[in-house]
């Protein structure tokens, strides 16, 4: 069966999502983890060490500017998941507007970055990168941030990494995660009606949630 964009969406309202061995795989396989990844949207985790971060403003943030290039920036490591057709699809998904990225910038030049994909008033976020200290943690807070405005009920983040976990995510049970993505599926969400916030240090202010 040829996988189309339309057959992925649908995927990912079931729960379920797509991987490769490889780059260079032409094959994708299913994944339906027993434990999903998520960060609760009142769950943000800033350590102090981060508000220093996000208050500097020495970077910028937009979002739909270069889904391509973090898409290719999430995918440039030795290992990856990413192939040629899950590019092909996430890009044609970015066309429909269901896709998304936002990016953080150093000056001219791209430094980190997150994408994922809109259902409802879930968003799976798929991959992230950095190519400075704190690139994916900054595009992550911001990303949360926006999220939260734009009535976003559920964050899925597939699977936990320590990185992950330390800004506030959990592990919840297939069972349950399938419940709230039903749940979320049935809100409304603005993801690109929704403005980013205006500086860091407002981000800050607004997530209280800080150690």
């Amino acid at each position: 069966m040829t996988l189309t964009p339309d057959l992925l969406l649908h995927a990912y309202r079931s729960g379920i999502f797509p991987m490769a061995e490889s780059r260079t795989d032409p094959e994708l396989f299913w994944v339906d983890p027993r434990r999903r990844g998520i960060i609760p949207m009142d769950g943000l985790h800033i350590s102090r060490s981060m508000a220093r971060v996000l208050r500097r403003d020495d970077y910028r943030v937009t979002v739909d500017r270069a889904f391509e290039r973090v898409i290719d920036g999430c995918a440039d490591r030795p290992d990856t998941w990413i192939n040629a057709e899950i590019r092909a699809l996430f890009v044609a998904l970015h066309h429909a507007g269901l896709a998304h990225s936002l990016e953080v910038w150093d000056g001219d030049t791209l430094v980190g970055g997150i994408y994922g994909l809109e259902v409802g008033a879930a968003f799976c976020g798929e991959s992230m990168f950095s190519r400075r200290r704190d690139g994916s943690k900054i595009a992550l807070c911001w990303l949360m941030d926006l999220l939260r405005r734009a009535g976003f009920t559920l964050f899925d983040t597939q699977f936990l990494t320590e990185h992950l976990a330390s800004m506030g995510g959990i592990e919840i049970p297939r069972a349950v995660y399938r419940a709230r993505l039903q749940q979320a599926l049935l809100g409304v969400s603005d993801f690109t009606g929704t403005p980013l916030a205006v500086s860091g240090h407002e981000l800050v202010q607004r997530n209280t949630q800080t150690s």
